[in-house]
């Protein structure tokens, strides 16, 4: 008998806990055949983060790996809003899982209005706030570094659809929990952390930086402890459902995570992870996922 492995996270339904991460796939219309039947294995799809406007994105290069995972400095590039919807959203309305639009913005207004016009759209299952954009009106200051932004943009947000919402939170700050908390109570269902960690490279040869833009986010494998440590720090203080994410390579983790650098190193990797999941219960001869998540022995 096949081991059940459907999950819930806050008002989220997943069939497995296996969500392809922001940014790492794109908006779905640039999948191979082949690639488009793996991501309808996987629990869940987040687009790449879609703004007001369109992007261009931070000089290149923009992604340099390292010893333990990659830093990039993509920079947000996206077609925009209005190209999303005529040219994106119609794949990606088509996939058999759960899709979760990425939103970001430079200042709280963009929020607002890109989930005003989504909300009206089909083809969404939910939003994820990705509240690490800096804010342009605040010195260019990552709006998840204020609690008091945080609120306001999720509550503003949380007033224009009965869809699920997902905080996405930056590592870059002093205590996780406050930021969490604030966005439970601006109205988020779920916290996804974390975003990549500041970090930089250089080339030692050529006496520059490696990338474009000098500096850059770190994920992959060396980001996992970090993660691993806010997650615990998030539930234990506030008891909110929280997504996992940094360094995911395994079948092994949390009740639900989400695959990021992990998908550039193989696009099949999402989809394996799921499939390795139902393998790993079914050896371990356990008949559904939901009879071990949380019991990690003394969480707190």
């Amino acid at each position: 008998m096949k081991p059940d492995t459907k999950v819930k996270v806050g008002p989220l339904t997943l069939k497995n806990p296996v969500i392809v991460a922001s940014g790492t796939f794109g908006y779905g219309a640039e999948f191979s055949r082949e690639i488009f039947a793996n991501i309808n294995k996987v629990g869940g799809f987040i687009t790449k983060t879609i703004t007001l406007k369109p992007r261009r994105g931070n000089p290149p290069p923009r992604i340099v790996e390292t010893p333990c995972g990659i830093i990039n400095s993509i920079g947000l590039e996206n077609p925009g809003l209005e190209r999303f919807c005529a040219d994106y959203l119609p794949y990606f309305s088509r996939f058999k899982t759960a899709r979760i639009v990425s939103v970001g913005g430079e200042e709280p207004g963009e929020f607002n209005e890109i989930i005003k016009t989504l909300a009206r759209r089909k083809g969404i299952d939910g939003f994820e706030l990705n509240i690490s954009c800096p804010n342009i009106k605040k010195g260019g200051v990552s709006i998840a570094q204020s609690p008091d932004v945080t609120r306001q943009i999720v509550s503003r947000v949380r007033r224009l659809t009965g869809l699920p919402l997902i905080a996405k939170l930056s590592p870059k700050v002093t205590d996780i929990s406050v930021i969490a908390r604030a966005a439970i109570d601006g109205g988020a269902d779920i916290i996804s952390l974390i975003n990549t960690v500041s970090a930089m490279a250089v080339d030692w040869e050529r006496r520059r930086p490696c990338l474009g833009n000098i500096t850059g986010g770190l994920s992959g494998p060396a980001i996992k402890p970090i993660a691993l440590k806010m997650v615990r720090d998030v539930v234990t203080e506030t008891r909110a459902p929280v997504i996992g994410i940094g360094g995911i390579m395994t079948a092994e983790g949390a009740s639900a995570v989400q695959v990021g650098t992990f998908n550039l190193i193989d696009p099949a990797g999402a989809a394996g992870l799921a499939d390795g999941l139902t393998k790993l219960l079914k050896k371990r001869n356990i008949k559904s996922l939901r009879d071990i998540i949380g019991t990690l022995e003394n969480p707190v």
